[in-house]
């Protein structure tokens, strides 16, 4: 193979790792509106009636937070 294609398959697949990184950061929980307050931020809907409201995801710093 000629060096241009090597060249062009080893920035391809460092890309493609690099997006899969990122791809993996992020808060874990469901999607909350910007107008969310911050007391219901993060509380799973449950669909059973009767069932108690599970209690909030407590906030954990990861190292990667200021670059967000």
């Amino acid at each position: 193979m000629s060096n241009y294609v090597m060249n062009t398959v080893r920035i391809t697949v460092v890309l493609s790792l690099a997006g899969l990184a990122a791809a993996g950061c992020g808060r874990k929980g469901d999607l909350d509106r910007p107008s969310t307050p911050v007391e219901q931020q993060n509380i799973r809907k449950s669909t059973k009636p009767g069932e108690k409201k599970p209690e909030p995801v407590a906030e954990r710093r990861f190292f990667l937070d200021p670059l967000l």
